[in-house]
């Protein structure tokens, strides 16, 4: 079955497709972008229902003018911009970091497991996703950065232990995975 659930996404997106065209445009992308003040307005009051929407219509308008002067960059010009080379390599390190670090092949467990460790792995993003955007303010990024990084050595250290011992001890493999998911929660809420 596992082709039905690989296949779900895949309707999730159809299903965006579809109906996508049928929801407004962006307030702030109609007035910000294309200078359609009726548009920002009409749009504004199809997503948030009848009301006076002047004061984030007036917000819209001074951000327009404090941007009048900057220049919008599309992503080959950002790419040659010299000066967003350490936020690019930052985000490059970071996305490659869970893709390479080989995590999603599971600890040597039996395959009826699997499906429920793939489970427990979204499960765990999610709560990555939860956790992270309701401490965010509180602490700041940096620290989320820093603590995050901290967390997932550490728990890339207990891994690697857990992982050597999983052949004496067969109670190590479900320790791995649990490692595994915390690896997870401490990369989502921090990098």
């Amino acid at each position: 079955m596992w082709n039905v659930l690989l296949s779900f996404s895949g309707l999730v997106a159809l299903i965006q497709l579809l109906f996508l065209p049928f929801f407004p445009e962006s307030p702030p992308y109609l007035l910000l972008q294309k200078e359609d003040k009726a548009g920002c307005l009409k749009a504004m009051k199809q997503l948030w229902g009848e009301g006076n929407y002047h004061t984030e219509f007036d917000d819209l308008m001074k951000e327009k003018a404090i941007t009048k002067g900057t220049k919008i960059m599309n992503v080959l010009e950002v790419l040659r911009e010299p000066s967003v080379y350490p936020q690019l390599c930052t985000m490059l390190l970071l996305l490659l970091s869970l893709q390479l670090c080989g995590l999603s092949a599971t600890a040597n467990l039996q395959e009826s497991i699997i499906p429920y460790v793939s489970l427990g792995v979204s499960i765990s993003e999610l709560i990555s996703i939860i956790f992270c955007s309701s401490i965010i303010d509180r602490f700041g990024r940096r620290i989320l950065l820093c603590g995050g990084y901290l967390l997932m050595a550490l728990i890339l250290v207990l891994l690697e232990t857990s992982l050597l011992l999983s052949d004496q001890f067969l109670w190590m493999r479900y320790c791995s995975v649990i490692l595994i998911f915390l690896f997870i929660i401490a990369y989502g809420i921090g990098p």
